[in-house]
């Protein structure tokens, strides 16, 4: 029969979060009955920011108590706890100035010693022997911790944060969905009405072999018979970013979007003349792509647009915002076919 322990620690840079990384948390939650996750990076690895680990952890471990740290989240905890600032251990510091530190957030931070740390690496006895050390020492008394080393040859999840960074496409089955929707690059078109996003959004698609979001704006303008609302065009940027969200997590390397929510806070503050902050702060949300439509053909009115004066307004607007927001896009002229290659030559 396997030991139990009152708390386990598993730390990590989870950078990023992956299958391997997952066993080892469900290993410590299964014998342990408190588990503290710790998390950081100095620096911070490409694509795997703090907010990003935060966010990955969130979803898959709500349950779990946590710190994923960085400068500003740690001088941040060091002000509410009253205590003296501490800076975060390079990547490159010594075995021991990293013990340390664990050993100092678990008295300072989570006000709590473990009785034992979870790790897949051959310096687990080490790290444990020093915990214990640390911990002895404050006490004067002996207060053992254990180190539970699980899959130490990596034969079931034979994967790296080093691999994983490098392809994290094509090594996608060792990555959560939740945690692979991060790495897919959203292509964000833009552009008037009767400025062919929505077939551009399809055939892009099919051509990358992925996914698309489609307009949930359109959408909700048909099901509310046109007669929009004020807080409806916050919903419709709300929506859109959960539909990507969504898409994101099964698309494969891109993900199509047939508008963005700069579209919504355009049409808002053309209908209003207003907007609210989370709209403006949506707007601004980044994508990896973004692709203007241009007005160069005739304009076809379906029922539910304006008039073509109208879609070269819109175009117009849309390239005022992104020039004084210095956000760089590619314009699309010509035929379908023209605009898709001209977006696969922009992707590379």
């Amino acid at each position: 029969m396997q030991d139990r322990f009152n708390t386990g620690l598993v730390v990590g840079k989870f950078s990023p979060l992956h299958r391997g990384h997952q066993a080892l948390i469900d290993h410590a939650l299964s014998r342990c009955d408190r588990v503290l996750l710790l998390s950081w990076s100095q620096p911070e690895l490409p694509g795997c920011d703090a907010a990003r680990r935060e966010a990955w952890l969130q979803a898959l471990y709500p349950q779990v108590e946590r710190l994923v740290l960085d400068e500003a989240r740690l001088a941040h905890l060091c002000a509410q706890r009253g205590i003296a600032p501490r800076q975060l251990p390079d990547n490159r510091d010594d075995d021991a100035s990293q013990r340390t530190f664990v050993a100092w957030v678990c008295a300072s931070l989570w006000d709590c010693r473990v009785d034992a740390v979870f790790t897949s690496e051959h310096y687990g006895d080490d790290f444990a022997a020093a915990l214990q050390h640390h911990f002895s020492g404050s006490t004067g008394e002996v207060w053992p911790v254990a180190h539970v080393c699980l899959d130490l040859d990596r034969r079931h999840v034979p994967v790296s944060g080093t691999a994983l960074r490098a392809d994290p496409h094509g090594l996608r089955h060792y990555l959560d969905p939740r945690v692979y929707a991060d790495f897919v690059g959203r292509i964000g078109l833009l552009g008037g009405e009767s400025s062919g996003k929505t077939t551009l959004a399809t055939a892009l698609a099919h051509r990358l072999k992925t996914h698309w979001a489609a307009e949930f704006g359109r959408e909700h303008w048909e099901a509310k018979a046109g007669a929009l609302d004020y807080d409806d065009l916050l919903h419709i940027a709300q929506v859109q970013v959960q539909r990507e969200n969504a898409l994101a997590a099964t698309a494969d390397r891109w993900l199509v979007c047939d508008t963005t929510p700069l579209t919504t806070l355009l049409y808002c503050q053309d209908m209003f003349d207003r907007a609210e902050a989370e709209l403006h702060a949506l707007a601004e949300r980044p994508y990896a792509h973004l692709f203007m439509c241009a007005p160069d053909f005739p304009f076809v009115q379906d029922g539910t647009r304006r008039d073509d004066a109208f879609r070269h307004a819109q175009h117009d607007a849309y390239v005022r915002w992104l020039s004084t927001q210095q956000r760089p896009f590619t314009l699309l002229t010509g035929s379908l076919q023209q605009r898709i290659e001209q977006v696969l030559d922009a992707l590379g």
